[in-house]
């Protein structure tokens, strides 16, 4: 796959004063929205209720309780625990992935059955390209570190676990990354990528595979020491990386329906920049800004620090 972009001497249009202001609504209430959501998100719905169940079925046994017995169990497990955690608040921020798999797909766009399958793959190829190249690294890694990492940590700093601190950083800078690029999507901001949609999707793949950084989610934990446990930083690449195509299995998914349901008209309509930049620029603030307030505001009021409103199921 050759990375081919639009020409760098492309001068792009500028924006209109009006369309200006309408980016500008667009931006603030995917704030609000982001805001929104981290107020209103509830952890035990979607790590127990969803993740442990969709795990326990899948693996046809208490994924929590059940040891991991083997490679071929452990790998299996990455892939399905990945899956699970598909919206937990460590994950849901790759729905906006959508976005850039759209304008990607839509410079590939063509007629007929090849005209479709160009579109779906191409993105969802640069996507998992970033993502694998990061998750797979961090699992090596992983495991060389072991318990030296914080995410593994068992200690408190002033009644906040470690391992929590760890999160906090991580995603707190993959949101502000995110939102970032949100907002250069809308022209609020000098756009890296301008011109350059494929990379802007290798990023966001890449963002997506720093999610394990950092990661609480239990049945991760549990992963994340069954690889230690190995001593095999191979291993640990193999999970890391089944982890990863587990939790982006979803998204990719309801984008080839999307593709195929239009055959090829979705990707089409995304072509238009105006649209590609409402749709990208408002994904990418509002789960952008969900992840800053959720891991940096939100968990650190949980143990004492700061003040967070929390609703009665949470």
């Amino acid at each position: 796959m050759a990375l081919r972009e639009v020409p760098r001497n492309t001068v792009e249009p500028a924006v209109p004063e009006p369309a200006r202001g309408r980016r500008l609504r667009v931006g603030l209430l995917s704030a609000a929205a982001g805001v929104l959501l981290a107020v209103l998100w509830s952890f035990e719905l979607v790590d127990k209720v969803i993740g442990d169940t969709v795990a326990d079925t899948v693996l046809g046994h208490d994924a929590k309780a059940t040891a991991i017995g083997g490679t071929a169990a452990g790998l299996l497990f990455a892939f399905v625990s990945g899956f699970a955690g598909t919206f937990t608040a460590c994950n849901i921020a790759m729905a906006a992935s959508i976005g850039p798999m759209s304008q990607v797909g839509a410079a590939r766009a063509g007629q007929g059955r090849a005209g479709m399958l160009r579109p779906l793959l191409r993105p969802v190829g640069w996507l998992a390209l970033g993502m694998l190249t990061v998750s797979a690294a961090y699992g090596a890694i992983g495991v060389l570190l072991g318990d030296r990492l914080p995410q593994l940590s068992t200690d408190t700093v002033d009644g906040m676990p470690v391992r929590l601190i760890q999160s906090s950083v991580a995603f707190g800078v993959i949101g502000l990354a995110l939102t970032y690029l949100g907002l250069a999507a809308l022209g609020a901001l000098p756009d890296p990528f301008a011109g350059r949609p494929t990379w802007r999707l290798v990023t966001m793949g890449a963002l997506v595979g720093g999610f394990l950084v950092g990661r609480p989610y239990p049945l991760f934990n549990k992963l994340f020491h069954w690889a230690v446990d190995s001593g095999n930083p191979l291993y640990g690449a193999a999970a890391f990386a089944l982890q990863s195509l587990g939790n982006i299995l979803l998204v990719t998914s309801l984008f080839a329906l999307l593709v195929l349901a239009t055959r090829g008209r979705f990707v089409r309509w995304m072509a238009h920049p105006s649209r590609a930049a409402v749709v990208t620029g408002a994904l990418l603030i509002a789960l952008g800004v969900f992840t800053v307030v959720y891991w940096d505001l939100r968990v650190p009021a949980r143990f004492g620090f700061g003040w967070f409103p929390m609703m009665p199921y949470n």
